[in-house]
């Protein structure tokens, strides 16, 4: 089976192709390379703008996986025009050439974000969205735009994925479990704005597995899908790295409690994919935790602009407003 990853190089991508690949598919990967390319050096890459995709260049492939785009609140928030052009004109356009070229199948890289904030429920995939800010809302119109296309020849899944955590080789440390242990690590303190806002996490490891089990899912399945290794409020997650932390340092970690009000409350229910899907998450937090201080001696300095998106995006946008400057810093 060929797959085409667009946004292969980045986060995500740098953990699902080469294990998609190690399962024997053909995998090619186009990306922007905004991030670097930390992918084997064997991976075929089209790097370039995705809009340029034409319907000739994905013929002959199986399946198209979407984890391009704007990835968070703070870079859709920097550029909301862009935001709502990448994640919600660019999955619509490459859905429809896709189709057009014979693509069996789009997988789309949704985002619990959708959700907003909910008081007191477990929510799936039928529950009303409520999200009113430019990411969430971004991330809705890619979904619905590729739904619109689906049928019996034309499959599309789009994974709702919970905030993604752990080790990449195109690290961030711009994520709730990864900053709170670049936090403690150098400073020895976790700051927690709100201790009682819910949030879906998914360990990286188990967001490929759900990428692998939507490819291998029967020819005629679609739909919208929560996939998470857990809920947790954002107090109980400070305690898990704070306790794992310790155990694998021996240091004491501080947590500095706060009382910041946050609009974005949501927890999820994954039962849909455990069903149709055959997504069984494996990891926790706490190994979460693990896999990132595994590969602490890569890091280096962990306040690098490369391990926070919004850093490098606003570095990309002076970069077009003034390129001779750009070349300069």
């Amino acid at each position: 089976m060929r797959l085409l990853i667009a946004g292969g190089a980045g986060y995500v991508g740098t953990r699902l192709v080469p294990a998609l690949r190690e399962r024997g598919y053909d995998v090619e990967v186009a990306d922007h390379l905004w991030f670097g390319n930390h992918l084997p050096p064997d991976i075929p890459i089209r790097r370039g703008e995705l809009f340029d995709l034409s319907e000739e260049d994905l013929r002959g492939v199986d399946q198209l996986i979407f984890l391009a785009g704007l990835s968070n609140d703070p870079m859709a928030e920097f550029s909301p025009a862009k935001n709502f052009v990448a994640n919600g004109a660019l999955p619509a356009y490459l859905a429809f050439i896709a189709k057009r070229a014979g693509v069996k199948r789009l997988i789309y890289a949704s985002s619990c974000s959708v959700y907003g904030y909910t008081e007191d429920q477990l929510y799936t995939e039928d529950d009303p969205v409520t999200c009113a800010y430019p990411y969430g809302i971004s991330k809705l119109q890619g979904e619905r735009a590729a739904l619109q296309l689906q049928d019996d020849s034309f499959s599309v899944i789009a994974l709702r994925q919970g905030t993604v955590c752990g080790w990449s080789p195109r690290m961030r440390f711009d994520l709730i479990v990864n900053t709170m242990v670049k936090s403690a690590l150098t400073t020895g303190t976790i700051t927690v704005n709100n201790p009682s806002i819910w949030r879906p996490l998914l360990d990286i490891r188990d967001d490929v597995a759900a990428f692998t089990r939507a490819v291998q899912a029967g020819r005629k399945l679609s739909g919208v899908f929560n996939v998470a290794s857990g809920n947790f409020t954002v107090g109980q997650v400070a305690d898990l790295v704070k306790e794992e932390l310790e155990r694998e340092t021996g240091q004491r970690v501080r947590l500095d409690i706060r009382n910041v009000q946050d609009f974005r409350n949501y927890k999820v229910s994954c039962e849909r994919a455990a069903v149709e899907l055959g997504f069984q998450p494996q990891y926790s937090v706490k190994d979460m935790v693990a896999e990132v201080m595994a590969h602490r001696g890569e890091y280096g300095d962990m306040e690098q602009d490369e391990y926070y998106n919004i850093r490098v995006f606003t570095k990309l946008g002076a970069a077009e407003r003034d390129p001779a400057a750009a070349r300069r810093d």
